[in-house]
C-alpha cells in the first residue's frame, strides 16, 4: 500500500502578479495529477507531493466560476486607471480583491494523503485562520453559508477578514486563502465583496490599530496547519 506523504514543500513566492503565480500553482497542480496517473497503471507506485505557496499579491480582482459580473463596480477604463488587474478563475466562490498587505496561501495538496473531503478542508482552512487570529485576542468565527473566516457574526456589524476559494480536481487541490493582515481596505469599496451585500470587510491592522508583521503571522498559520493536517512543512 501507498504510503501517506504528509510533508508539504514551503514555496515563498514573495510579491508577484496573479497570472504568475497562477502558472506555477498549475504548474505544482499538473505534476501531482501526473503522478497520480501513472500510479493506476504502475506496479512501482511513488508518493505524490504536497505544496504550500505563499504569496503577496499585485493589485487584483478575481471573480471565481459562481460569479456574476454585476459585482464588480469598475469599468474596463476604471481597472486600467486604478492599475487593477482583473481576471475570471476556475476557483470556487464570487468576486475578491487580493494586494499589498494581504497573506495569500495557496494550498497545493492530495488530499488521498489526508482525508478525502472537501467540505472538512474548508472547514479545516476557516479554522487555521481561526486559531491564527485567536492568538491576536480576535474572536473569528464562521458565518453559515458564506465560506470565510468572519468577525460579529450575526450583526449589524459582520465583517470578513479572510476570503476562501478552492478547485480540486481528483482530491488535488488548488487555489486557496487571502488573509487581510495590512490590507488596504479602499479597494474592497470597488467590488461586493464575495457577491454579499451589506456586510463589511476588515483586516488585522484595522482591527488592532496597528501594522502587523507579515512573517509572523505566517509562522502562526503554518503552526496551525500543520497541527489540523497532521502535516509537517518544510523547504
Amino acid at each position: 500500500m501507498l504510503k501517506k506523504n504528509k510533508n508539504i514543500k514551503v514555496v515563498e513566492l514573495g510579491n508577484k502578479s496573479f497570472i504568475d503565480a497562477l502558472l506555477i500553482q498549475e504548474n505544482y497542480f499538473n505534476k501531482i495529477i501526473e503522478t497520480k496517473r501513472s500510479n493506476r497503471n504502475s506496479e512501482n507506485k511513488i508518493s505524490t507531493q504536497n505544496f504550500m505557496l505563499w504569496v503577496e499579491h499585485k493589485p487584483v480582482i478575481t471573480i471565481g466560476k459562481s460569479g456574476k459580473g454585476k459585482n464588480l463596480l469598475l469599468n474596463k477604463n476604471e481597472l486600467v486607471e486604478k492599475e487593477i488587474d482583473y481576471y475570471q478563475t476556475n476557483r470556487g466562490g464570487d468576486i475578491t480583491f487580493h494586494g499589498p498587505g494581504q497573506i495569500v496561501g495557496y494550498p497545493i495538496l492530495d488530499l488521498d494523503n489526508f482525508f478525502t473531503d472537501i467540505h472538512k478542508y474548508l472547514r479545516f482552512l476557516e479554522e487555521l485562520v481561526i486559531l491564527t487570529l485567536k492568538e491576536y485576542n480576535l474572536n473569528c468565527q464562521r458565518s453559515q453559508g458564506e465560506t470565510g473566516v468572519w468577525l460579529d457574526v450575526g450583526t449589524p456589524f459582520a465583517r470578513k477578514i479572510c476570503a476562501m476559494g478552492v478547485k480540486a480536481s481528483r482530491w488535488v487541490t488548488m487555489h486557496g486563502f487571502a488573509l487581510n493582515v495590512n490590507t488596504d481596505l479602499s479597494y474592497f469599496d470597488y467590488i461586493i465583496p464575495c457577491g454579499i451585500k451589506g456586510k463589511g470587510v476588515t483586516s488585522m491592522e484595522n482591527e488592532l490599530g496597528k501594522t502587523i508583521p507579515f512573517n509572523e503571522v505566517k509562522e502562526k498559520l503554518t503552526k496551525h496547519f500543520e497541527y489540523l493536517f497532521e502535516a509537517n512543512f518544510s523547504r
